[in-house]
């Protein structure tokens, strides 16, 4: 029996909204589109990005602190230009995190609040 993780998905007040900025952010395309529900793929394939509605969610709160909403999952996306990364990624609707507790590394949050690392590839 073979199992492997083909998509991570992310909860959204507006999977079309949130799809775009990924969309925007990693140059992916979409592979699945309907109103409530996107998945992005990388060039070439590989592991996805899915957005699906849900009227519920809440921005967890980064870092963690007891009594309001945790964050559950982050991603981790490397690059070759730290700083130009991260303004391309304020440049498409995120917004650094204000505590960043590491040098090569900057914490971004998408436009409904998901974290995500930046971080440089040696």
């Amino acid at each position: 029996m073979r199992l492997q993780v083909t998509t991570t998905t992310l909860s959204t007040p507006d999977a079309q909204v949130l799809a775009a900025f990924y969309e925007q952010l990693l140059g992916w395309e979409r592979s699945a589109d309907e109103p409530d529900w996107v998945k992005l793929r990388p060039p070439g394939g590989g592991h996805a990005l899915g957005f699906h509605h849900d009227a519920a969610y809440r921005a967890p709160h980064w870092p963690s602190t007891l009594g309001r909403q945790q964050m559950m999952v982050h991603l981790e996306i490397g690059t070759d230009d730290l700083a130009a990364a991260v303004e391309h990624a304020i440049a498409c609707g995120a917004v650094e995190a204000p505590v960043q507790p590491q040098s090569g590394v900057r914490v971004m949050f998408d436009p409904d609040g998901h974290p995500f690392c930046l971080f440089a590839e040696a």
